[in-house]
């Protein structure tokens, strides 16, 4: 549904939305130093630093170079390493794209923080965030070269980017897409991706989509699944949106099969806490559609006695949960998302 409360085309175009018409790169498309020529599908390693053991590390890239000009669209997985939903995800379509059908291009990369990737963690050896190193230095620490790398080789070429993501550790996330609905290009990006839910949000310092939006490049942050598992139904969801959107930017015909897309949009998130430390026993589930005040599960001690409610702070729907029993005070348990009148 839009803002309107009018039920929504499957797929928005420009003219429906009343915006310009997508502009289309005209200057080679160039990657690593190689340019990449139409009707090509290349498969790249760029160096980007030397374990201890001297073994050189490099960013897998696959670039899918369209038969005709288009708008160009980077996607991107695993900026935390322990995020494996989108690996899959990216595999699946860049594996199925065929290059004579494509308009345009679209450059993968299953794996940015490949070190992170290795040790199972969200974080770089240095225990830094990748995703809070944007747009990095070429001259800073690993996570700001790893950043500056990405922006230049991958960012730098595209109009469009579709970044994803899963629940950090110990909590699942329901498949939807985070974006800034305030821009009318990013709104109409997220509208097309049509994931269950997207949800306005600001853009974080360091992140990645704060880092393309500074560049005026709509991108969305796709969320789903947890950290450590392959979800197959996000998964899926994943691939239909970015089907969607290449669809949408006119890059490639989309499966007969997509199912039409049912999107709430939410304005306001907030999450349920503990009010004590405790055993928390979660009664609600991802997805439900849960009324201000209403129980979400309780929280007591070891042997189960002195109960304590927790309460859902606002009407909505559930997005996100933990699912580590063992809790401290003021651990987040419960995510919802507003979502129009409920």
């Amino acid at each position: 549904m839009n803002r309107s409360g009018a039920a929504d085309p499957p797929y928005p175009d420009a003219e429906s939305s009343r915006l310009k018409p997508l502009a289309v790169p005209i200057k080679p498309l160039v990657v690593g130093g190689e340019t990449i020529p139409h009707n090509k599908r290349v498969r790249l390693d760029l160096p980007v630093a030397r374990l201890p053991t001297g073994t050189q590390m490099s960013l897998p890239v696959t670039v899918i170079n369209g038969k005709k000009p288009g708008p160009r669209l980077w996607l991107s997985a695993a900026i935390h390493g322990d995020e494996l939903n989108g690996v899959d995800i990216i595999r699946r379509v860049a594996k199925a794209l065929q290059p004579h059908r494509l308009s345009g291009s679209v450059i993968a990369v299953p794996v940015v923080n490949i070190f992170g990737l290795l040790e199972q963690s969200r974080y770089l050896p240095d225990r830094r965030d990748l995703n809070r190193s944007f747009p990095g230095s070429g001259r800073g620490s690993l996570a700001s070269r790893l950043a500056f790398l990405f922006m230049k080789e991958v960012v730098s070429q595209c109009t469009h980017g579709v970044d994803l993501h899963t629940a950090a550790l110990h909590r699942v996330n329901l498949p939807h897409v985070r974006a800034d609905l305030e821009n009318p290009a990013t709104y109409t990006f997220a509208q097309a991706f049509g994931a269950p839910i997207m949800i306005h949000a600001s853009h974080r310092d360091g992140s990645l989509r704060q880092a393309a939006a500074k560049r005026k490049i709509p991108t969305l942050l796709y969320e789903a699944g947890e950290a450590l598992r392959f979800d197959a139904d996000a998964i899926q969801v994943g691939v239909d949106g970015i089907y969607r959107v290449m669809a949408y930017l006119g890059m490639y015909a989309p499966p007969s099969s997509l199912p039409v897309p049912v999107t709430q949009e939410s304005r306001q998130t907030r999450w349920a806490r503990a009010s004590r430390g405790g055993i928390w026993h979660r009664s609600t589930h991802l997805g439900e559609v849960v009324k201000q005040r209403q129980p979400l599960g309780f929280i007591t001690d070891t042997f189960g006695d002195k109960p304590v409610q927790v309460r859902s702070p606002i009407a909505g729907v559930v997005i996100s949960y933990g699912q580590n029993p063992l809790v401290n005070q003021g651990d987040a348990l419960v995510h919802v998302a507003g979502v129009g009148e409920l």
